[in-house]
């Protein structure tokens, strides 16, 4: 009972007014926090959007617009919520010494993640390509996205977008298709041993140079060039190398094809095709053409 009297009495001395006026401070600071939290997000938001626009003027590479501003946004973030948590009366000095032990114990613990920020940095300055590039990245191709903080955008030809880690990216082999102003197109074509190979020669050239694609010299590093490439089985194989402009590569490409063959079907050249020779009992022998998907069927 003595010690039931004891508490009753120390919580009737309890200083209320004091109490009370502990609260109303910390509620009136928490509240301030929160707005120094929200007006500073919202604050954020409109410098990003300023800077975004000056960016722009400015005409800088679209790509390293979007790092900087990813960046920029972050670091106003973190200084945000300092600026709250030191409204609250937390030593910020303090809680950044321990944010950096704690950083740093994350950052053994997720070093592969953190390294592709360095990683985004140095593809940031060498600038390997831009937005917009067609590249391939360890066997990826596609167009060249956004660039952030830990991966980069590949955009392919059929519509998928491939996130490759940064680190991955700067540590495989970059190809960079667009870098060039012109491209050469490789094309070969077989035609039979006893084909007139200065004729066909002949009529692949001009049939290239028919091509509003195709360029020719000093307008283009050389001009349409067509030779003996090797001696195969059953063909003469002959290569074809004509120059471009980059983003008239595929057109070429497959517009070549089409009338290099038409070409060759109004010439009467032949391009030769795997037989087979079977051999009939009465000792006659004829061929036997292969078709594609399909085995031929010999005589009983």
């Amino acid at each position: 009972m003595e010690q039931l009297g004891l508490e009753i009495t120390s919580f009737k001395n309890l200083d209320y007014v004091g109490f009370a006026m502990l609260c109303g401070k910390y509620a009136i600071r928490f509240i301030v926090s929160l707005l120094i939290f929200f007006v500073g997000k919202w604050i954020i938001g409109k410098l990003s959007f300023i800077i975004e626009k000056v960016i722009s003027r400015i005409k800088i590479d679209p790509m390293l617009s979007g790092f900087l501003l990813n960046i920029i946004k972050t670091l106003l973030f973190i200084f945000v919520v300092l600026a709250a948590l030191s409204n609250l009366g937390i030593e910020t000095t303090s809680f950044i010494a321990v944010l950096g032990a704690v950083g740093l114990a994350i950052g053994m613990s997720f070093k592969d993640t953190f390294s592709n920020i360095g990683a985004g940095v140095l593809i940031i300055f060498f600038r390997p390509f831009k937005l917009g590039d067609f590249i391939e990245i360890n066997g990826v191709s596609g167009r060249a996205g956004e660039i952030n903080l830990f991966s980069t955008l590949i955009h392919t030809s059929d519509n998928r977008t491939i996130i490759m880690p940064n680190s991955q990216v700067i540590a495989n082999r970059i190809i960079n298709y667009s870098l060039q102003e012109f491209r050469r197109v490789d094309l070969v074509f077989g035609i039979e041993y006893s084909e007139d190979i200065k004729k066909v020669r002949e009529l692949i050239i001009q049939t290239a140079n028919a091509n509003p694609a195709v360029l020719r010299a000093p307008e283009a590093p050389a001009d349409p060039f067509v030779g003996v490439l090797e001696f195969a089985d059953s063909s003469i194989n002959l290569a074809v190398r004509c120059w471009v402009r980059t983003p008239n590569y595929w057109n070429a490409y497959f517009g070549l094809n089409e009338e290099i063959k038409n070409t060759f079907d109004k010439n009467g050249i032949n391009i030769p095709f795997p037989q087979v020779v079977y051999h009939a009992q009465d000792g006659s022998t004829s061929p036997a053409p292969i078709l594609p998907g399909k085995t031929p069927t010999l005589p009983q």
